[in-house]
Formats: C-alpha cells, structure tokens, sequence
C-alpha cells in the first residue's frame, strides 16, 4: 500500500524490504564484494543478525545458475549464499565425466567454487560460498572438498569454500 501510494505520488518508496536492502548492501566498509570466509564471513553475520535480515541460499549446479544467482543479488543489493549440493556438484561436473566414488561430485564442487570466485567480485556482492547437507555416507564427497580447501589455502591463505553441513539427522 505505501508503495503504490508513493507512485502515485510520483516518489520512490524508500521502505520495507529495498529499505533493509540498501542498508544491507551498505557492507562495502565492513565486507568485501566475492566469497567472503573468515573475518568477513562472521562480520557479515554479525551485520545480518544486528539488523535482522536473511541472506538467499541457492543450491546451484551450473555457471549458469550461478551467473543468475550473482545477477539477482546484484539487482536485490543482496549478499548471497550458493550452496552446492551433493548431486548438484555431481550434476555440475557433467553427465559424461568418468569417475568413481564421490569423484564427480568432488570435481564438481571444486569446479563450482572456483567459478564463484571468478565472478563474485565482477558482480560486487558478498557470497559465502557452502556446501549442503552432507550425509554420513557422503562424507567422502566432504573429504574431497576438505582436501581443496588446503589447496587452495597453501595458495591463496583463505579456504576455497566458507563453510560446509554436516547432516547427521538420519543418524539414530
């Protein structure tokens, strides 16, 4: 109601949720634009739970919903989460790609974080970069990411993801 009273009036509504938006995406002082971890991770949700605004999680598996994903935070004024899933790691390492075990979903994940850091900074959002819901039985596939993760720290002083689940409730 008060936005469509605010067009009638020929102003631009500066409440609600584009309100909380644009305080949100008033991080650039506190958090960097890309795949925040560390320091900024919990900066981020510290500033998150101070103003009481949720950050979009999406499961990915493509550099296409990716891209997406980057693009609608961007036009939202949003940090977002990407997640990778288990199967859409998999899914993002392609049909065709040979391999055993948690290999493709490993290869995947990897594949995926990597093209987040790529392109995060380009759309000027912060992401945390996580992995979902890994189960007892694919904690090989967490394994795999761990290993990248040192990897990629001996390189570049940061771990590849923000964080990772762990999902025991089918656990008796």
């Amino acid at each position: 109601a008060a936005a469509a009273a605010a067009a009638r009036a020929g102003a631009p509504y500066r409440g609600g949720a584009r309100a909380r938006a644009e305080r949100r995406m008033g991080l650039a002082d506190e958090v960097p634009a890309g795949v925040v971890t560390g320091e900024a991770l919990m900066r981020l949700l510290r500033r998150a739970k101070e103003e009481g605004f949720a950050m979009p999680a999406v499961n990915c598996v493509s550099s296409s919903s990716v891209n997406a994903v980057l693009e609608a935070a961007r036009a939202a004024r949003s940090p977002v989460m990407i997640q990778f899933s288990n199967g859409g790691a998999a899914f993002y390492a392609g049909k065709g790609m040979p391999g055993k075990g948690q290999e493709k979903a490993v290869a995947g994940a990897v594949a995926g974080a990597l093209h987040v850091r790529a392109m995060a900074k380009h759309y000027g959002v912060p992401v945390v970069l996580h992995t979902d819901h890994c189960a007892r039985n694919l904690l090989p596939w967490l394994d795999g990411m761990l290993d990248a993760n040192e990897e990629y720290f001996r390189v570049h002083g940061e771990p590849l993801f923000s964080s990772h689940m762990i999902d025991l409730s089918e656990d008796p």
